[in-house]
């Protein structure tokens, strides 16, 4: 991968903290992330390392695309897609605006 330095933000006024943080309580709040967090016995602090985390490459990710820096992007999608991953089946799915019965999807 290539090393970069430098992001040029057009808009400097981008609140990537908020989005970040919002995207990843969005994504751990409901679902099964929490029931599997209860049943391993991950602990408060524990949790907060997984979400900062989180946060941390959703904000890397919102820099790149509010940079509109391409290139960066597509840098990430070669070095991370495989034909090896475990997510196989993807449903675009948005809160209040697509409804998807979910039966024993994530059992």
């Amino acid at each position: 991968m290539k090393i970069w330095t430098k992001i040029r933000l057009k808009d400097q006024d981008k609140n990537i903290d908020v989005l970040s943080s919002a995207m990843t309580n969005y994504l751990y709040k409901y679902g099964p992330i929490g029931d599997i967090l209860k049943k391993y016995g991950v602990s408060y602090n524990e949790k907060k390392i997984m979400e900062d985390y989180t946060a941390s490459r959703i904000a890397g990710l919102l820099t790149l695309y509010l940079a509109n820096d391409k290139g960066r992007i597509q840098d990430i999608v070669n070095r991370y897609y495989t034909n090896e991953a475990t997510v196989k089946h993807i449903v675009p799915e948005l809160e209040g605006y697509i409804e998807k019965k979910r039966s024993d999807e994530y059992k």
